[in-house]
């Protein structure tokens, strides 16, 4: 149904959203773990990796979720149409996102066995081995039957408490031994990178801010919202000209503010990191990692931040495993309709390949994880993998700008400057990432 955007900046917050269900899932294992590790392991010298890993893809953001309002269509349906080989039925970007994806199984195994060593720390009566299993079937029952938007403003409120909490640290640090100043701040924006921080970096970079993965959901998340739905098919009149416009501008407003929520959260955990942690001999695996990692409260706080930590972890965690399930149970039968394994055009398919998927992924999650057992190496490797998705999400950037740019909409030169900063920023530090890991 179509309708008018809102003209007033009040009226424009109530259709603010699919930027904050990505703040949730944002606000999880690369800003609990990587982002942490990164500045335990690099101290203040790499925090530009950081600022410039939440900057830099939003960009890129926008013009996907600006050609799902243009189009209407789910994502698979545009890259499908992307230049380059198919390969049986299926463009190489889609195949590419579907190899790639999976791979990140590991990933999110790492994230969902950080939630189960969290809660295991809570409730230690149940061993952690245990905890993983029950994590992933309670996980799959939400999203079978549809439960989760329940849970997801449960999560989001866990987060936004666990946020609170991290920007206390911030504050209380400065009454502690661990106190940072301005210059040391400074010294994180020389654009330094020592060689055996590459690794950690890259991970980082593809696993912080807009990640590969949420640039790709956004898109999903656009549609549910409306944004499309309002806009109404393309009739070429100068009425559906300015209602896209509209819409789309408020995707840009709910984008930037999100941004600058997970910026200011990221940049609290990596000065958490970096002040506390740096100088350790060792950070911990395994089972140890969050206890590691929750010295960034007790050392703060006080001990009695402890339990409050370990909930927040949970939460925080959990939270971004279960916005993956629920992305994924979008994306893969999308890609399955692609690729002509499913009827592309029936509901009914892509609802019984949704309730399928529910159970399948958080089985291969917990096996993942109960073989591995080291989250801090699943996690990060997720972030490799995720900087070599950033590439074809560059390219497929480009190319929806470039079909898109003759209708003149939400465009300009400060947006043409942005975006190709963008493009530059994420295409040389994943191409410098993946020569050195290779």
């Amino acid at each position: 149904m179509q309708k008018e955007p809102p003209q007033s900046f009040f009226s424009k917050l109530r259709f603010l959203g699919p930027g904050f269900i990505l703040s949730a899932s944002i606000v999880g294992s690369g800003e609990l773990i990587a982002t942490t590790i990164l500045g335990a392991k690099g101290g203040f010298i790499t925090f530009w990796v950081i600022l410039v890993s939440c900057f830099v893809k939003v960009a890129i953001q926008l013009e996907f979720g600006k050609n799902a309002i243009i189009t209407g269509k789910t994502l698979m349906f545009s890259f499908a149409k992307l230049p380059g080989p198919t390969f049986k039925k299926g463009n190489w970007a889609i195949w590419a996102t579907f190899m790639l994806t999976l791979l990140k199984i590991l990933q999110v195994g790492g994230m969902l066995g950080g939630s189960a060593i969290a809660i295991g720390m809570i409730f230690p009566q149940i061993p952690i081995l245990i905890w993983a299993p029950i994590l992933g079937i309670f996980l799959s029952f939400l999203i079978y039957k549809n439960y989760y938007s329940i849970i997801e403003k449960t999560a989001i409120l866990m987060v936004a408490g666990f946020t609170l909490l991290t920007l206390a640290s911030v504050l209380a640090i400065s009454f502690t031994p661990f106190a940072f100043t301005f210059s040391d701040v400074l010294t994180g924006l020389r654009f330094e990178l020592p060689p055996d921080l590459v690794f950690i970096a890259i991970g980082a970079f593809g696993i912080t801010g807009v990640a590969s993965d949420e640039i790709i959901a956004y898109t999903y998340w656009c549609l549910e919202k409306g944004y499309a739905t309002y806009t109404g098919v393309n009739d070429g009149s100068e009425e559906w000209q300015l209602r896209a416009n509209g819409w789309i501008k408020i995707m840009q407003l709910d984008a930037i503010v999100a941004m600058v929520i997970y910026t200011i959260v990221t940049a609290a955990f990596y000065l958490l990191g970096a002040s506390i942690l740096h100088g350790q001999k060792e950070i911990p695996e395994g089972n140890e990692l969050i206890n590691s990692l929750a010295l960034i409260y007790t050392q703060s706080l006080g001990s009695e931040a402890r339990l409050a930590y370990l909930a927040g972890a949970f939460f925080v965690l959990y939270s971004s495993v279960f916005a993956t399930l629920a992305y994924w149970s979008r994306l893969f039968p999308d890609i399955f309709g692609q690729l002509g394994w499913i009827n592309a055009e029936s509901l009914t398919d892509r609802k019984k390949w949704v309730a399928i998927l529910a159970w399948l992924f958080p089985c291969l999650w917990v096996i993942a994880y109960l073989f591995i057992e080291m989250p801090t190496f699943m996690i990060l490797s997720g972030g490799a993998v995720g900087s070599i998705l950033l590439l074809i999400v560059v390219f497929a950037a480009i190319n929806f700008r470039s079909q898109n740019k003759f209708l003149k909409i939400a465009s300009g030169p400060v947006s043409e400057i942005m975006f190709w900063l963008s493009v530059a920023s994420i295409a040389s530090i994943s191409m410098y990432g993946i020569f050195k890991l290779f």
